[in-house]
């Protein structure tokens, strides 16, 4: 099944324009979820909003928006009023300039999107466009109204296509002098700095997604089946807890077995064991 856009609208640069899709990148429909019952009968239980004061429940058409200005004294905003003091979404990602595909800090992003031509005459510009940015290594900074909110959003291609990725405000970002105003400046030895380089290097490798598993998913499924099955399971064993070492004796006895897990990678294939083919 084709995927579903979430938003269609045109891209612009200067006077060329190019219709396009944006399709969800990364999603947590597949995670395991739960719903909220009532232990005795079994059935699902709803939210309500309850008054604070009387306890009553307050149906949907008397709910209203309230902004707190102080010692619960509430300014009232009205739906009608929100919606229209909300722009209006034009349906134009507009392409405000280009700059370097690393310029943006990581802290930044926020979700990525694919971005696909909508239609097939569209493909043309589309590729034209995608080709022009790759040749130039070039990232594209845009802004539309998606999803009811004026966001930034960096363009960049991305194989066939391009990708997406709206942008956190700056107010959204949190100082990076606050979180790291306590930590001491230090003086590293040679020799430490030497082992934490040896053991980086030694267990240098590429980002593989496929090799990181969910382990909370996957113990959440296990649990599941085995209550349909009716079976128990076995209680996780807990970690044992850290030993605390001299830091320079910690990094060479990490150096070390760094260095051997390092020299079994390093062993010739013929030596390893065949694998048995899938039946």
């Amino acid at each position: 099944m084709a995927p579903r856009a979430v938003w269609k609208g045109v891209l612009k640069i200067a006077e060329m324009t190019c219709p396009v899709s944006l399709y969800t990148a990364a999603s947590t429909a597949e995670r395991i979820s739960f719903h909220t019952l009532n232990r005795k009968t079994g059935n699902r239980v709803h939210r309500q909003f309850i008054d604070e004061v009387s306890g009553k429940p307050v149906e949907t058409e008397d709910q209203v928006k309230g902004y707190d200005k102080g010692d619960g004294d509430y300014v009232i905003l009205e739906p009608e009023e929100i919606a229209a003091a909300v722009p209006e979404s034009d349906k134009t990602l507009t392409v405000e300039t280009f700059l370097p595909c690393d310029e943006i800090d990581d802290l930044f992003f926020d979700k990525p999107y694919y971005v696909s031509p909508s239609t097939p005459v569209a493909s043309d510009a589309f590729t034209l466009i995608r080709e022009g940015m790759k040749s130039r290594q070039s990232a594209a900074l845009a802004r539309t109204v998606i999803f009811r909110r004026m966001r930034s959003i960096l363009i960049r291609p991305h194989g066939d296509g391009l990708i997406a990725t709206t942008l956190n405000f700056d107010y959204e970002v949190r100082s990076a002098a606050d979180a790291f105003s306590d930590v001491p400046a230090i003086k590293i030895d040679d020799e430490m700095l030497e082992l934490a380089e040896h053991i980086i290097k030694t267990k240098a490798g590429k980002f593989d997604p496929k090799s990181f598993d969910d382990r909370y998913e996957s113990a959440l499924a296990e649990l599941v089946q085995a209550k349909i099955e009716g079976r128990k399971l076995k209680p996780q064993k807990r970690p044992e807890p850290t030993k605390v070492v001299n830091l320079l004796e910690a990094l060479r006895q990490s150096a070390k077995g760094a260095g051997s897990k390092a020299a079994t990678r390093s062993k010739p294939a013929a030596t390893e064991a065949p694998r048995k083919k899938a039946s």
